[in-house]
């Protein structure tokens, strides 16, 4: 008898019939829309977190900054923000953040530097870290209270400097823009110690072996090798740390209340309802020209990180 060959039987399910080209496609797309949405899920409450805390507020500032208290379209808020006590104000938050990024840079830059040479230093090591993310961490009107009651005018320290070296410190330095920078280094240097260490540890060791081979120096290594290779890193922590100074407020407010024409002080007028007529908008512009300015930073800091990631990678 000769047998022909018959086409396989569709699938089929209990209690259903066939499976058709269609129906399966739509469950693949199913399966896949849902394994995409368990992928992305993670991520919507940190969507959700930066939506509210800067693209909507950002676009609110922006907004802001161009329209007049009827409403309309105009550049009068934004002229004033860069006229006259505003414009003055901008320098000195800019050389305030400078002095601040730049000093304690150098000096956590030498602390790293003493922990990651240093022998055995696991221990010293891990207390470093420690500590350094809790003093990075503590600012605002306690670090204020902190400096003031001791090296303020009435300050404990500053009786014993007195005592010690008579018409030296009086305290009332303290309130000065060079008070101030002193008041930040408190957090930006332990701050900068955390930046900086991954990237000392990102120097290979290999590095400094060939460089010793072939008869360089540690002052050469430096100039030649681990300095060039560090410096991305380096600049882009500077980066962070101008950016931390200057946003800074609660600090410089509880310790000068305005005396110094800080940015940052002055859009807390605006927020605190002292506001002159016709100005209401004022400070969304100085808002605006703080966020371009770090804007602008962080634009040149993802570039050195980048740049640093070829080597330290």
């Amino acid at each position: 008898m000769e047998h022909t060959a018959t086409a396989p039987a569709p699938v089929t399910g209990p209690g259903a019939g066939p499976v058709s080209a269609d129906q399966a496609g739509a469950a693949s797309t199913v399966i896949a829309l849902m394994r995409w949405v368990r992928r992305v899920a993670g991520v919507v409450p940190f969507a959700v977190y930066l939506a509210l805390g800067m693209l909507i507020p950002m676009i609110a500032v922006i907004v802001g900054a161009f329209q007049s208290p009827s409403g309309g379209f105009t550049l009068s808020n934004v002229k004033a923000a860069t006229h006259g006590v505003y414009l003055h104000g901008y320098w000195e938050t800019i050389l305030l953040s400078i002095w601040a990024s730049v000093l304690p840079a150098i000096f956590g830059l030498m602390i790293a530097y003493a922990i990651f040479t240093a022998k055995r230093a696991s221990v010293l090591r891990q207390l470093v870290i420690t500590t350094s993310g809790v003093f990075a961490n503590f600012g605002g009107v306690p670090l204020a209270f902190l400096f003031i009651a001791s090296l303020g005018s009435g300050g404990l320290i500053t009786g014993w400097i007195q005592d010690i070296v008579p018409n030296s410190w009086d305290g009332s330095q303290l309130y000065t823009l060079s008070g101030v920078v002193l008041v930040y280094m408190y957090f930006q240097i332990p701050l900068m110690v955390l930046i900086i260490l991954p990237g000392l540890e990102g120097l290979r060791a290999s590095w400094r072996e060939a460089a010793e081979n072939l008869g360089a120096s540690t002052m050469q290594y430096w100039r030649y090798v681990g300095g060039p290779v560090l410096l991305p890193t380096f600049m882009g922590c500077l980066l962070l740390l101008f950016g931390s100074s200057l946003s800074a407020y609660a600090t410089a407010e509880a310790m000068t209340s305005g005396t110094i024409p800080l940015t940052s002080i002055q859009i807390g007028t605006f927020i605190n309802g002292n506001v002159l007529a016709g100005q209401v908008n004022v400070g969304k512009a100085l808002s605006l020209g703080l966020v371009l300015i770090i804007a602008v930073a962080m634009v040149i800091y993802v570039i050195l990180q980048r740049r640093a990631s070829r080597w330290l990678s």
